[in-house]
């Protein structure tokens, strides 16, 4: 199995694993952007994926701008259908702004299976041992 990728400009680099064996493909900036304090910013990628039918697309933080600057990602679900431009949702949670420059990694992204489980509505759901157990309930 392959991930088409298209590049949609001449700058914009293929999604990579820095290690054989990495389970997520490392995704560029394809432009110089600044993500100010406590703010957040969608960068581009410069590129589009074809995902397999019966898999998503997850884009995931890369540990080491979350822990060193603060950078981490929202909203990063590419679905089999899609097929636009890859952009992450970057957000700055430091005090200070945070530059990103075409071609740094901003993010990762992970190519998984997903159950494509019909919803049916119900009068009632099992029980568990849980319940409506919510926040807090295991005692932490």
């Amino acid at each position: 199995m392959i991930l088409p990728v298209k590049r949609l400009t001449d700058t914009a680099r293929l999604p990579s694993r820095a290690h054989p064996g990495d389970a997520g493909l490392d995704l560029y900036a394809d432009e110089s952007v600044i993500v100010c304090a406590s703010c957040r910013l969608l960068v581009s990628t410069g590129i589009s994926v074809a995902i397999p039918p019966g898999y998503v697309g997850l884009i995931w933080p890369r540990s080491g701008l979350s822990a060193k600057h603060g950078i981490s990602v929202d909203a990063g679900v590419i679905d089999a259908g899609y097929r636009g431009p890859v952009k992450v949702l970057l957000t700055n949670s430091d005090e200070h702004e945070y530059t990103v420059h075409a071609g740094d990694k901003i993010a990762q992204l992970l190519i998984q299976p997903v159950a494509l489980i019909p919803p049916v509505e119900v009068d009632e759901l099992d029980e568990t041992e849980r319940n409506a157990g919510a926040f807090g309930s295991s005692g932490v």
